[in-house]
């Protein structure tokens, strides 16, 4: 089983960044897909889910609005669309696969400074 997230970098506030995570090893189609991120010297957060089942996605409070969370069964991927990113959104992103069990990837690191 393996999950691997890319496309993090270095983005001024305002810009636009989308991560991608890569997924093979079990039957992606069939997991439910979060994002989480934690910052330095935070608590791991939650961000975005989209379902196995009808594909509906769901937002926390802070990236709603902002975020977009996408999947391709095809190419067994799943993306995050980040707009109009602040400075709070710097921090390690990571991808979470969950049906009976939970599989997370390394992350990928954002960082939102001029």
């Amino acid at each position: 089983v393996q999950l691997v997230e890319s496309g993090g970098g270095l983005v001024q506030p305002g810009g636009s960044l989308t991560l991608s995570c890569a997924a093979s090893g079990f039957t992606f189609s069939s997991y439910t897909m979060r994002w989480y991120r934690q910052a330095p010297g935070k608590a791991r957060e939650w961000i975005a889910v989209i379902t196995s089942t009808d594909g509906s996605t769901n937002y926390a409070d802070s990236v709603k609005g902002r975020f977009t969370i996408s999947r391709d069964n095809a190419k067994n991927t799943v993306l995050l669309q980040m707009n109009s990113l602040k400075p709070e959104d710097t921090a390690v992103y990571y991808c979470n696969a969950h049906r009976y069990v939970g599989y997370w990837g390394k992350g990928t690191l954002v960082t939102v400074s001029s």
